[in-house]
């Protein structure tokens, strides 16, 4: 019991290291190149520098990215939000036309459907696998269009 303790206090310090791995880089004779940590013969070892958190979060892109100005973003966020709305009117209008056509579908039974239950709920699926397609969709736009203004 008493070994137990420090054992407990000791083991995250042995747990917590930091990760760290050699990388070796290997050409076949394909001319292939392949990155490992598992050491081969032919293969080079790699210094590379640790790479800090703030130098993968800092990326501004090249100095020669095209700059736009905010008269010229404004009119192409404008554009897109025009068109997000476009696609959601037409989106709510499959969505009405779908939910008329479960409704008409529900309603009744086509051919030997009537003694074929099992294919009435197959198209009835399709139906209301539909009209939740036009959901999703409509919610998708909705939040796009709420994440512009």
């Amino acid at each position: 019991m008493n070994l137990i303790r420090p054992l407990l206090l000791i083991t995250p310090l042995f747990i917590a290291q930091p990760a760290t791995a050699e990388i070796y880089k290997y050409v076949d004779e394909n001319g292939r190149i392949t990155y490992t940590n598992v050491p081969k013969k032919g293969a080079k070892k790699l210094d590379l520098d640790p790479v800090s958190a703030s130098k993968a979060r800092n990326n501004t892109g090249p100095a020669s990215f095209p700059k736009i100005d905010n008269q010229t973003q404004k009119k192409r966020d404008d554009q897109r939000k025009q068109i997000l709305q476009e696609e959601l009117a037409t989106e709510e209008k499959s969505l009405a036309d779908s939910k008329t056509a479960l409704k008409e579908g529900e309603a009744q039974r086509l051919g030997d459907e009537a003694r074929n239950y099992p294919k009435y709920l197959d198209r009835i699926k399709r139906l209301k696998d539909n009209v939740a397609l036009h959901e999703r969709n409509i919610e998708a736009l909705k939040k796009e269009l709420g994440e512009l203004k």
